[in-house]
């Protein structure tokens, strides 16, 4: 993703934003001083420094990498603490968005016919770190948001009464594809977006620089899509 946000920036002449890849662990802060923005798609054990150093050189800063969720409050404070601008997704593509908020309608749409069951299955190339997804994990709490029958996901092939099950596989390049399935005894209903390309990814990352530029706070897509 770093590579490919790179190419971009190139293709349009941006050239006030750095992009940091999973291959870029050292030098980068260099760069920090020549730009505006900075777009962030490593590691999950690089991530949070990353950010942190963004924040204390007063860079607003994109974050596409996913797997160090559970540090977001400690993100957040030091975002806020140092009037930072930090804008974060577990996925930039716009149809990805569009198939959580369809999977929110659906789930509370489908909260009067809890005869079907309800699982998840996300597919990602061999070289994604986490599991689940940040994008399964997404449309998984969308889904909870709207069910009182649902409390919680766990990573599993099955689950129990009131666990949203993710089956999560990871084969070959397959850029990513998540599935839905609402499952009775007759019958089955899938819902499922499929990637066909990384660069629709890019392209969302830098619609949210473009976004970010001269702004401070904390930011989500929602925030990219509504305006």
């Amino acid at each position: 993703m770093g590579r490919m946000i790179h190419s971009l920036l190139e293709r349009e002449g941006i050239d006030s934003a750095v992009a940091l890849g999973r291959e870029q662990t050292t030098g980068w802060k260099d760069e920090l001083d020549k730009c505006d923005v900075a777009i962030e798609f490593t590691r999950p054990d690089q991530a949070v420094e990353n950010l942190k150093t963004c924040f204390e050189c007063g860079i607003p800063v994109v974050c596409g990498t996913t797997g160090w969720y559970e540090q977001l409050p400690d993100v957040q404070a030091s975002c806020t603490s140092q009037n930072g601008a930090l804008f974060y997704a577990s996925n930039f593509s716009i149809g990805v968005h569009l198939f959580i908020q369809l999977n929110s309608w659906y789930a509370r749409f489908m909260q009067a016919h809890p005869e079907y069951a309800i699982s998840m299955e996300e597919i990602h190339h061999i070289h994604k770190k986490d599991s689940p997804s940040g994008t399964g994990i997404s449309v998984a709490q969308a889904i909870l948001a709207e069910r009182n029958d649902y409390t919680s996901w766990k990573e599993a092939e099955a689950g129990r009464e009131g666990i949203l099950p993710i089956h999560s596989i990871r084969e070959g390049e397959t850029i990513g594809t998540h599935s839905v399935f609402y499952r009775s005894e007759y019958d089955e209903i899938q819902l499922t977006h499929k990637a066909y390309s990384r660069e629709g990814f890019a392209a969302g990352a830098i619609a949210a620089a473009r976004f970010l530029h001269g702004k401070r706070g904390i930011f989500t897509m929602n925030d990219l899509i509504q305006s």
